[in-house]
């Protein structure tokens, strides 16, 4: 991954960045740093997540009316693949009080970014494994089932306390993790690396690929703190994500800081 600018000729010079080694204890000091950021703006921050609680209300209502509440997990899945771009606010704010400027709300609604085409070139292909995963979700679910699903009441036990049941939740849940793990290796630090450089994205999910490559332990206690984070604002009936979700965008930029050698122009 580079920084991209000109020399006195007019031609594009690189400044490498390089990725450091993180301890284990580390995702914890991203999270505390997350945590103090949420409180720092808190109107933001909470503005934020209300929005995306507002949201994922409106979605399950809309599913248990269609009666389709079985589609649920899978989406929630599926929105941990795509969580990267929607936490771009998040990490706004967090530069935003490094440095020192103002935050307000229009700032972390229309974010600027160094690479916006880069950025949603890598929007794009989360959104592409996203999809994936619906679609492969729905084909499991075909397999074990077939084209009706349990009547909703019945949901819970036929999948907790039937054989059928914990073989579909089991073979969901292995190829859900593999999709998972490429798209939080591609995305983990790139997404905020974007926003800050003129770099391609090939590049940036590159850099981010090596960050989670050369940090395994660290990087995988860091996704499991996100999974269980959102996990915890699901289970509240998304009452939690109100925090749960800046929480983790903030957090995110602390990583992302930490994870590079050179963070570049802020």
């Amino acid at each position: 991954m580079a920084d991209v600018e000109a020399d006195t000729h007019g031609h594009l010079r690189t400044d490498p960045i390089t990725i450091r080694h993180v301890s284990l204890e580390q995702p914890w000091i991203w999270l505390a740093a997350g945590w103090r950021d949420l409180w720092r703006v808190p109107t933001i921050s909470l503005t934020y997540g209300t929005v995306f609680f507002a949201i994922s209300v409106t979605i399950t209502a809309g599913l248990v009316y269609a009666d389709l509440l079985y589609l649920l997990p899978p989406l929630i899945a599926g929105f941990m693949l795509v969580g990267p771009m929607l936490a771009v606010g998040c990490y706004e704010a967090s530069r935003r009080l490094e440095t020192g400027e103002p935050v307000r709300l229009i700032d972390v609604t229309f974010v600027y970014t160094r690479a916006p085409a880069q950025l949603a070139f890598v929007g794009a292909l989360l959104s592409l494994f996203f999809l994936a995963w619906i679609r492969t979700a729905m084909l499991i679910f075909a397999i074990f089932y077939g084209i009706e699903a349990p009547p909703v009441p019945e949901l819970v036990s036929a999948f907790l306390f039937t054989y059928k049941g914990l073989s579909f939740l089991a073979v969901g849940t292995a190829v859900g993790a593999v999709l998972a793990f490429v798209a939080f290796a591609v995305s983990v630090i790139s997404v905020p690396m974007l926003m800050r450089h003129e770099t391609d994205a090939v590049t940036a999910m590159a850099k981010s690929i090596e960050a989670v490559r050369r940090n395994f332990w660290p990087m995988m206690l860091w996704a499991w703190l996100i999974a269980l984070l959102t996990v915890c604002g699901v289970a509240t009936l998304y009452v939690g994500s109100i925090i749960t979700l800046p929480l983790v965008g903030h957090a995110t930029w602390h990583a992302y800081r930490s994870l590079i050698a050179d963070s570049g122009p802020n």
